[in-house]
C-alpha cells in the first residue's frame, strides 16, 4: 500500500509538473496564433476586393455616362443594325432586343475591353461603341468575384480554431505518451521498493529466512543486498540464541533432575549402608523400617519421573465450552477435605462468561492453584477463588492469605524450579502456564486480595473463540 502511494505520488508529481506548464503553453500559443492569424490577408483581401470593385464601378459609370453623352450630342456615329438582320446579332444584342428596354449598356465579350451603348430606334438598333483603354472590365469583375469567394471560404474555415485544435491534439498525444512512460518507470521504481517493504515486514514478523532477488547494482539493488545480508545475520543470531536457550533449558532440567534424583537416592544409599552395618545385630523392626524408607523413596522417584514426563509431553487439546464457576466450586469441594484447617471462599461475578478450553487442562490448573494457595495459607488461613470476566477473557482468580511471593521468586515464578509446596518439584506452575498458553490464554501473578499471593487464569470466552 505504501509503495502504491509512492507510485501515485510520482504520477501526481508528473501531472502537477506538466499540466500547468502545458496549459500555459497552450494558452500562449493560442494567443500568439490568433494574433498572427489576425495579420492574414483574409479581411484585407475582402477589403481590397471591395475597393477595386468600387473603383471599377465608378470607372464603368463614368465611361457609360461619357458614351451616352457622346451619343446624345451626335459626336459619335452609331452602328445601325436593322431588325431584319437580328438573327446574325451577338447574343447580348438579341437579349436586349427581345426585352422591353429602350437602351442598355453591354460589355464586349469575352474580356469586356469595349463598351457598347445599345438604343432601340423603331425597327433598328443603334449601337454606340467606345474603348475602355485596355481595361478588361470583364476580367476584373471575375477576379473581384473570385477574391470575395476566397475571403468567404477562409472565414468559414475558422483558421484560429483549427490551429488551436491541432495544437491541443498534438500536445495531448505527446502528454499521454509521456504519462505512459512515467507510469511505466514508476512501476519499475516502486516494484523493488514494494518487495523490500514486504521483506522488512517478514523480518519484523520473525521470518528471517526471507531473501529478495537483486535488481542490479543501483541504489535499490544495493539496499536489497544489504537487506539480504542483514536478514542472514539475524537468522544466524536467532538460531544461535535458540540453540543457547535450548542448551540453558536442558542444563536447568538436568540440574533439576539430578537434584531430585539425589534427594531420593541419598536416603536409599544411607539406608542400605545402615542395613549392611547392622545386619548382624538389627532386629526385624529395623529391617521393616528400612524397607519402608526404601519403598517410599522409590515411590517418590517414580512420582518425580512422571512429573517430568508430563512437563515434557505435548498433550492433545480438546477445547469445549466450560462453566468456570462450576469447575471452581467442584475443585474446592474436592480439595476441602485435604486441608481441613483452611477456610475456602468461592465467589463469581454476575457477568461470568463461558470459557473455551480443554476441560482437563483447566481443572488441572485450578487444582494446582488451589493446592498451592492452601499450602501457602496453612491452617487457619483463607483461600479465595473467583470466576468472572476480565476484558475479553474468562478468568479464574485464586488468592491466599499466605506470606506472598518474594521478589526473587517473581522473576523465576514459572520456571521449572520454583515450588511452594513441601514436597513439590517446581513443575506445577510451569505445566499450568504451558496448558494455559495452549488454550490461547495465560496464567499470571496478580496482586493478592488477602495479603498473600494471587494468580489469574485467563482463557478465551466461548463467544470470542467461536466467532
Amino acid at each position: 500500500m505504501g509503495v502504491n502511494r509512492l507510485r501515485h505520488k510520482l504520477v501526481l508529481v508528473f501531472l502537477a509538473a506538466t499540466l500547468l506548464p502545458l496549459a500555459a503553453i497552450l494558452w500562449m500559443s493560442s494567443a500568439l496564433m490568433s494574433r498572427s492569424l489576425a495579420f492574414v490577408a483574409t479581411d484585407d483581401v475582402a477589403t481590397l476586393a471591395g475597393s477595386l470593385e468600387g473603383v471599377g464601378r465608378e470607372y464603368y459609370r463614368q465611361t457609360r455616362q461619357h458614351l451616352k453623352d457622346e451619343a446624345i450630342s451626335g459626336r459619335l456615329d452609331p452602328q445601325r443594325l436593322a431588325e431584319s438582320s437580328r438573327a446574325g446579332w451577338p447574343a447580348p444584342l438579341q437579349h436586349f432586343w427581345d426585352s422591353s428596354e429602350a437602351e442598355r449598356f453591354i460589355l464586349s465579350e469575352p474580356d469586356g475591353e469595349r463598351l457598347h451603348y445599345a438604343v432601340r430606334r423603331d425597327h433598328q438598333l443603334w449601337l454606340y461603341t467606345t474603348s475602355l483603354d485596355g481595361v478588361r472590365m470583364g476580367e476584373i469583375t471575375r477576379q473581384i468575384r473570385e477574391a470575395r469567394a476566397r475571403a468567404g471560404e477562409l472565414r468559414q474555415r475558422n483558421l484560429p480554431r483549427g490551429f488551436t485544435l491541432a495544437l491541443v491534439l498534438s500536445s495531448a498525444l505527446v502528454w499521454v505518451f509521456s504519462l505512459s512512460v512515467v507510469f511505466y518507470l514508476s512501476i519499475r521504481i516502486s516494484r523493488p521498493i514494494q518487495q523490500l517493504t514486504a521483506g522488512l515486514g517478514d523480518v519484523a514478523a520473525g521470518r528471517f529466512g526471507t531473501r529478495l532477488q537483486s535488481t542490479g547494482r543501483d541504489e535499490i539493488g544495493l539496499a536489497i543486498e544489504a537487506f539480504n545480508q542483514t536478514a542472514g545475520h539475524l537468522q544466524q543470531s536467532r538460531d544461535r540464541l535458540v540453540y543457547l536457550t535450548q542448551v540453558a533449558s536442558w542444563q536447568l532440567l538436568a540440574r533439576k533432575m539430578a537434584h531430585e534424583l539425589k534427594n531420593s537416592l541419598t536416603p536409599i544409599r544411607l539406608t542400605v549402608e545402615e542395613i549392611v552395618a547392622r545386619q548382624s545385630s538389627a532386629g526385624p523392626e529395623f529391617f521393616e523400617q528400612a524397607a519402608a524408607i526404601v519403598v517410599d523413596e522409590v515411590t517418590s522417584l517414580e512420582r518425580r519421573v512422571r512429573a517430568f514426563s508430563e512437563f515434557a509431553a505435548e498433550p492433545e487439546v480438546h477445547p469445549a465450552r466450560l462453566d468456570l464457576d462450576a469447575i471452581v466450586r467442584e475443585r474446592v469441594q474436592f480439595l476441602r477435605g485435604g486441608h481441613p484447617g483452611v477456610s475456602y471462599q468461592v465467589a463469581s461475578s454476575q457477568d461470568a462468561p463461558t470459557g473455551w478450553a480443554d476441560g482437563d487442562h483447566v481443572k488441572g490448573i485450578v487444582t494446582n492453584l488451589l493446592e498451592n494457595a492452601a499450602e501457602a495459607a496453612g491452617d487457619g488461613g483463607v483461600v479465595l477463588a473467583v470466576a468472572g470476566r476480565s476484558g475479553h477473557d474468562a478468568v479464574v482468580e485464586v488468592h491466599d492469605s499466605g506470606p506472598g511471593v518474594s521478589g526473587d521468586a517473581r522473576a523465576r515464578l514459572f520456571e521449572p524450579s520454583i515450588s511452594f509446596k513441601k514436597h513439590g518439584m517446581g513443575l506445577g506452575l510451569a505445566i499450568s502456564r504451558k496448558n494455559a498458553l495452549l488454550a490461547g490464554g495465560d496464567l499470571t501473578l496478580i496482586e493478592g486480595r488477602l495479603g498473600g499471593a494471587g494468580f489469574r487464569l485467563a482463557i478465551p470466552t466461548s463467544e470470542r473463540a467461536e466467532r
